[in-house]
């Protein structure tokens, strides 16, 4: 990924970096009585993977959950629901991930979810995590069955009953019934971005710790050596700097302060406190996450036009216009770097004018602020995204269509009026703006071989242009590109002589595979600043 330098045969790697790269004949020349050789048998080596955008803790925490992407129908959800309680009898909440939106012909409610286990509390989480389902004695047993009042954007559903419907909309609705799963010290940097309350004890600690080290081999095997975690607080930080002491940091982990809806500007405090005290290669801060709306399959996006079907209706903003801008210009005044999940077009442009302000307060500078999915962009607004050196964080496997994800509801929700301004990639490269591609994990599949896969197969939709990058700009998104959005492009996401000692060996040739065979491709061996953090068993 070195442009000065695209191709090959062989690297030498002395401690933490990067020797030199060159021909079979000048790397074995270097070889010494200590060094290991390992041969590659002709298979591809790249930077360790830039996983651009995840949450890095829900994910852990989620590996062993009820797994129902693609499960469709109420006898195959019954038998996965069933068959999974029937293994955790002991679980407060039987809680599910993946759940598709039109999981049945109609809109999933309580009664259904009563019918397969009316005598234990479930709660399903729909793949992007922004909306779940919960049975009654899970709705009762959280305090929410009658509803309760909730800050912008989130919604209980209620019925005409006067209940809820079981439909939990946003992070604040759906928190008490996980709550009662036990998982809020794990989402305390997702819901609130404080510290979680109570703060556990010793042992509470020591069990978060080995979460977050299951999630960090699972990175590790799939040949991430950096990642930009999306949510977060000083907890999280102390976990990771503890699994750093112990020798079980595989790979450098960015932390946020989460900015919510109950945050206050004071708060930014934090922010600033968790930047000055993490700020090295291995462990940092130095920036705040927001959420500007929902996601599209809920109707809470925020669009600039009403969406189809519903006059009057544009999705849900979690902030004004002018509290965004307050808030944007502040944080870029304390330097910090600012990333947004913005989904519709009237949120990424309401984004757009935030960073618009804070520069026009504060003046130009190197900030790289990013907005994260932009799933529909208004054409206008591109050339603003290049104007302000924003940083395009994308989403490949996102795309309805491309693998995992059905094109419907999803695209019928945009309108196809829209479809040729939805799920842009050629067209945002060719503009010039950066891009860092990424899972979004656990809203889909961590495994960057699958994002790749699903960004050389994006679908061309009706009326659109063809939005499909090479493969090499897509390797690039997911190496170069997601150390530039960290401001470390000097030291990783390349292999050259120097630079950190970060690489991933795969078990086949990139550039002679199909898209499919690509996303069934596997990471033979993962190093991140030369220490060997996974390797395939009788690989080498």
């Amino acid at each position: 990924m070195d442009a000065q330098h695209p191709r090959a045969q062989a690297m030498a790697l002395r401690g933490d970096r990067i020797l030199a790269i060159g021909t079979d004949a000048q790397i074995l020349s270097l070889v010494g009585q200590q060094t290991r050789v390992i041969d590659a048998k002709d298979c591809t080596v790249l930077p360790g993977f830039n996983e651009s955008h995840l949450h890095l803790f829900v994910g852990a925490g989620e590996l062993d959950h009820l797994q129902l992407l693609g499960v469709t129908g109420f006898d195959a959800l019954r038998a996965a629901v069933l068959g999974y309680a029937a293994l955790h009898p002991d679980l407060p909440v039987v809680v599910g991930q993946g759940c598709d939106y039109a999981v049945l012909a109609h809109p999933l409610t309580r009664a259904d979810l009563d019918q397969i286990l009316p005598d234990r509390p479930l709660c399903l989480l729909a793949a992007d995590h922004h909306t779940a389902w919960a049975n009654t004695i899970a709705l009762r047993q959280a305090g929410i069955l009658e509803g309760r009042a909730l800050g912008p954007g989130n919604e209980i559903v209620m019925g005409s009953d006067g209940l809820a419907t079981g439909e939990l909309r946003e992070f604040q609705a759906k928190a008490p019934v996980l709550a009662l799963a036990g998982t809020h010290r794990i989402m305390a940097g997702l819901a609130t971005g404080k510290d979680p309350a109570p703060y556990p004890d010793a042992a509470g600690f020591a069990e978060d710790c080995e979460i977050m080290a299951a999630g960090l081999a699972h990175c590790a095997q799939l040949g991430l050596t950096s990642l930009t975690n999306m949510d977060g607080n000083l907890y999280t930080l102390r976990i990771l700097d503890t699994l750093r002491a112990q020798g079980r940091l595989t790979a450098r982990v960015k932390v946020p302060f989460h900015y919510t809806t109950d945050s206050t500007l004071a708060d930014l405090d934090i922010a600033s406190d968790m930047s000055r005290s993490f700020c090295d290669d291995w462990l940092s801060s130095g920036f705040v996450k927001l959420f500007m709306d929902g996601v599209v399959d809920s109707g809470t996006a925020l669009m600039l036009n009403d969406y189809p079907g519903q006059p009057g209706w544009r999705g849900a903003p979690l902030w004004s216009e002018e509290e965004f801008c307050i808030i944007a210009t502040e944080a870029d005044r304390r330097g910090l770097q600012i990333a947004v999940h913005a989904i519709g077009d009237g949120a990424v442009r309401r984004v757009l004018n935030g960073y618009q302000a804070a520069r026009e307060a504060n003046g130009a500078r190197d900030s790289r602020h990013r907005i994260e999915h932009i799933e529909l962009i208004d054409p206008a607004d591109i050339p603003r995204l290049k104007a302000l050196g924003v940083t395009a964080s994308i989403q490949p496997i996102h795309a309805p269509g491309a693998t995992d994800f059905p094109l419907q509801p999803t695209m019928n929700k945009i309108g196809q009026s829209r479809w040729g301004d939805a799920y842009l990639q050629r067209s945002l490269a060719q503009a010039g703006i950066p891009l860092a591609f990424a899972s979004d994990w656990p809203v889909a599949d961590l495994n960057p071989l699958r994002g790749i896969q699903s960004a050389l197969q994006r679908p061309i939709y009706d009326g659109a242009d063809d939005e499909r990058l090479g493969l090499d700009a897509i390797l690039a998104a997911y190496t170069t590109g997601g150390a530039y959005a960290t401001h470390s492009e000097t030291r990783k996401g390349q292999l050259r002589a120097g630079y950190f000692a970060d690489l991933v060996i795969l078990n086949g040739d990139i550039d002679a595979a199909t898209p499919q065979e690509i996303g069934a491709m596997a990471v033979d061996m993962t190093i991140c600043e030369g220490r060997i953090v996974w390797e395939q068993d009788g690989a080498f």
